[in-house]
């Protein structure tokens, strides 16, 4: 664990870490990563960086080889009605994010609302689009895009009967109401450099669609395309989590600023292996967990071969998310330790606080971050599928996924450094309730929690 130039060191084996024990500007990090997460670490950053490089020469390959090839092999294919519309659903989804990011800052409550109504309401309508296009198999989409819009409006209607929005919009404003200076050009330049990735893998796509046609190998070329677009673009959000996350948290504790550039410079330098594999273990065990959730509130507790499958589910999601959480991605950056270490350590301290794991478990931002994703990649879906459609119907469906896809992550990546504010406030109240610095939002919560508890029968 990290410590300043000349002070006091800290265990690992205890989370309790006390603030003004950070150099803001020291770059170099005390390595608190076992030999194990080490080894890991180096693993993924290698791994990493392997796909980028193989998915690339591959993009070019394909791409250049569709280029050279001649017409007649690839008549199938009309590139003038198959890329424009996902293009232009790529520049959308870049100006919605930037600009819903801007709109977060200043408005939180507004944008709170409008990101629980907007997202069933935009999803509803990306699956009418679904139906609307035609053959059976569109229908398995379109289904499956009508059952989201019901259960997101079922979960708004939830969270604001139970008056957390009050507590969310609160949280948001305590954590952001001092950005981290060049906050607004970091997160410009991160959308750019993602855009231009993502039209880099639409071309990518669009070569294979080309040259193999409608085959198994077109299928399997263009799922690694997506896997490495998935893989490469929660990197990239995560990796901006880290940075933001280790700036806002020198500032909660230490009430001192660190440049942003010298943060990610370290991010990429140091942790980029750290990142890449929390970037796969959390949405498998979030997605795993919202499973577990799911049917232990949709009755599974009816008969008791179900309640013991029940049980063993949440024991197991519990566990995992012990081991690899988002609010480990604040230690990640802050000390230079391996991500399941880092989570584990995070989950042990909420866990040491009375009620805060419980608050954290309430905690709306993960679902207003990825409703806001949703909500613009359903946007960016409805302009490539309705432009699709017009031009040339068959290409509707495919465009309109990946179009989908892009404009979520794109949205995500913008929004990060919000949430990554956000969980730097909640760590280190953990690590120092009593400091002075912090609003009592917290506090105050905490206290409704065990009011309502005390009530409860």
């Amino acid at each position: 664990m990290a410590s300043s130039s000349s002070s006091t060191q800290v265990t690992q084996t205890q989370p309790q870490v006390h603030p003004l024990r950070i150099q803001a500007q020291d770059s170099s990090f005390t390595n608190a990563t076992t030999v194990t997460g080490q080894a890991v670490k180096w693993i993924f950053q290698i791994l990493f960086y392997l796909q980028l490089l193989l998915i690339s020469a591959l993009v070019i390959f394909i791409t250049r080889y569709y280029r050279t090839s001649d017409s007649s092999t690839t008549h199938h294919f009309h590139p003038d009605k198959w890329y424009p519309p996902l293009l232009a659903s790529t520049l959308c989804a870049a100006i919605l994010g930037f600009t819903w990011q801007f709109i977060i800052a200043c408005y939180p409550r507004k944008a709170f609302i409008a990101a629980f109504w907007l997202s069933p309401l935009l999803t509803l309508a990306m699956g009418i689009l679904f139906m609307l296009i035609g053959t059976a198999w569109y229908w398995i989409p379109g289904l499956v895009s009508l059952l989201s819009a019901a259960i997101q409006s079922m979960y708004g209607l939830w969270v604001s009967n139970n008056n957390r929005f009050k507590y969310a919009t609160e949280m948001f404003q305590d954590s952001i109401y001092f950005p981290p200076p060049k906050t607004k050009c970091f997160t410009f330049l991160s959308i750019i450099l993602a855009t231009l990735y993502c039209c880099f893998l639409v071309y990518g796509i669009g070569g294979v669609r080309a040259v193999v046609n409608k085959t198994k190998l077109t299928d399997i070329c263009i799922l690694v395309i997506i896997l490495s677009l998935v893989w490469t673009m929660q990197v990239m959000k995560n990796a901006m989590q880290v940075t933001i996350s280790r700036v806002k948290y020198i500032f909660f504790t230490n009430n001192r600023e660190m440049k942003i550039g010298k943060a990610f410079c370290d991010t990429i330098k140091h942790l980029t292996g750290s990142v890449s594999l929390g970037s796969i273990l959390v949405p498998v065990i979030v997605l795993f967990r919202g499973f577990a959730r799911s049917h232990h509130l949709l009755g599974g507790k009816n008969g008791e071969c179900m309640f013991s499958c029940d049980t063993c589910a949440m024991g197991l999601a519990s566990v995992l998310v012990s081991c690899a959480n988002r609010w480990g991605f604040v230690h990640v950056g802050v000390y230079n330790k391996g991500f399941v270490q880092a989570s584990s350590d995070t989950w042990g301290m909420f866990a040491s606080r009375a009620g805060l794991l419980e608050l954290i478990d309430l905690d709306l931002t993960g679902a207003f971050c990825f409703l806001s994703g949703v909500a613009v990649g359903a946007i960016c879906c409805l302009v490539s599928g309705i432009w699709s459609v017009i031009v040339h119907k068959d290409y509707a469906m495919e465009l309109s996924i990946y179009a989908f896809i892009i404009g979520y992550f794109i949205c995500r990546l913008a929004i990060a450094w919000l949430q990554a504010s956000v969980s730097a406030y909640y760590v280190a109240y953990a690590q120092n309730p009593e400091d002075m610095q912090f609003e009592q939002t917290i506090k105050a919560r905490l206290e409704q929690l065990r009011a309502s508890y005390l009530q409860s029968p």
